[in-house]
């Protein structure tokens, strides 16, 4: 039983395969289009694509467009999901789609899909931002337009993941600014960051780095510009203490800022005792 099983499951992907063979090579377009609605109801994108693609000349003005355009993005979409590259194919076909019919019942649908494949071409936080900066304004344009749609909740759990990425990207720049001595620019790069994301889940490392960069500027600082460090020094602490009673870096920031204000007096007696 098995190996006659095993024989029709053989002989049945062998038609399907001859079948997609004839086929592609047939100049029957509408016979590609059945065949390539088949084979995108069965989950197999790839070989719908390549259908879609040799016939979408043809209809062009064509009553059939309408679902030929869609489907053609669909497939992208789909294999999108395997090979991340398709997405960028997946959100010009589906912007297209939108564009060329914007009073389609799938019209919504499209706008979204092209907003998402650009959400899944945004790259990790460390490497350039233009994509995610680009899928955050398709989304969010989506959203402007789309006010009721049941895609809203996702669009905007997509837009707030795309944004954590900017946050996060802005916040270890400044960060690592810090960590190699550059405490000017991690201090105006911090200020910033807290300016550009006022309700960012990382304020409170951002304050706290803040400060950090001061004591340090503060200590490599000349003699005339100590008083005016420290006084900076203790607007960032109260500022973090302030926002964060309870902050984890309590008692380190407190230790720091006694630190900076006994700084003048040891600055003194080491002055009187050279």
């Amino acid at each position: 039983m098995k190996r006659i099983f095993y024989f029709f499951v053989f002989a049945v992907i062998l038609t399907s395969c001859s079948e997609f063979a004839r086929v592609m090579k047939s100049p029957d377009v509408s016979e590609k289009f059945r065949l390539g609605n088949e084979l995108y109801e069965q989950g197999k994108y790839k070989k719908a694509n390549q259908l879609f693609a040799q016939i979408i000349p043809n209809y062009r003005g064509k009553p059939q467009a309408e679902k030929l355009t869609y489907l053609y993005g669909m497939t992208f979409y789909y294999m999108g999901e395997r090979t991340k590259a398709e997405y960028f194919s997946a959100a010009y076909q589906l912007e297209r789609f939108k564009d060329s019919y914007p009073n389609s019942e799938k019209a919504e649908e499209a706008f979204f899909l092209s907003a998402k494949s650009s959400y899944f071409l945004s790259p990790v936080y460390s490497k350039d931002q233009t994509e995610t900066i680009e899928a955050i304004e398709k989304l969010q344009l989506f959203v402007n337009q789309y006010p009721n749609s049941e895609f809203l909740a996702e669009a905007n759990t997509l837009i707030r993941e795309l944004d954590f990425k900017l946050e996060k990207k802005a916040f270890e720049i400044a960060k690592q600014y810090n960590k190699i001595y550059k405490y000017k620019a991690s201090i105006k790069s911090f200020n910033n960051f807290l300016l550009d994301f006022p309700g960012t889940t990382l304020k409170e490392e951002a304050l706290y780095w803040r400060f950090d960069s001061e004591f340090h500027l503060t200590k490599l600082s000349v003699e005339e510009r100590i008083e005016e460090r420290i006084a900076i020094a203790e607007t960032y602490y109260n500022s973090l203490l302030k926002a964060f009673p309870e902050t984890q870096y309590r008692d380190q920031a407190t230790n720091m800022m006694e630190e900076l204000r006994r700084f003048p007096e040891e600055l003194l007696l080491q002055k009187q005792k050279s």
